[in-house]
């Protein structure tokens, strides 16, 4: 779902491409670990205030465009992906992750890389995340 929204007198279409990284670039996101996170990705979206129009990754990394409220803040919104699915992925996938965090109880790299999509076309963007991989 893309979000294009008239509240009032207010016109918005926010649509920002990020990118999370696997911690020490392990490479995490292949089979059904990578089919269960994008599920889980979408699932979080749901009950949040911002969509995910496409999402795809390659081995160690993540794209995700995401469309939001000028109320939501991209820091929120990756706050809220990266602490959700830390916390479900050792929830669910504990031994796998033992072995190469010890006790660390992590999953993504500290920060991220956000670009507001700009004078890109959303179809250009989507486009070159679904072709990750």
């Amino acid at each position: 779902m893309t979000r294009h929204t008239t509240k009032s007198h207010c016109k918005f279409s926010l649509k920002v491409h990020i990118i999370l990284v696997c911690k020490y670039r392990k490479s995490f996101l292949t089979g059904n670990l990578d089919k269960w996170i994008k599920t889980e990705l979408s699932n979080i979206a749901l009950d949040s205030e911002f969509d995910i129009d496409a999402i795809e990754s390659d081995k160690d990394h993540i794209h995700i465009l995401i469309s939001y409220e000028p109320q939501v803040s991209i820091s929120m919104i990756i706050r809220r992906l990266k602490t959700l699915t830390t916390h479900r992925v050792w929830k669910y996938h504990e031994t796998e992750k033992e072995k190469h965090f010890w006790n660390e109880r992590t999953f993504w790299s500290d920060g991220y890389f956000a670009c507001s999509v700009g004078d890109a076309s959303t179809e250009v963007i989507r486009t070159y995340i679904q072709n990750q991989g």
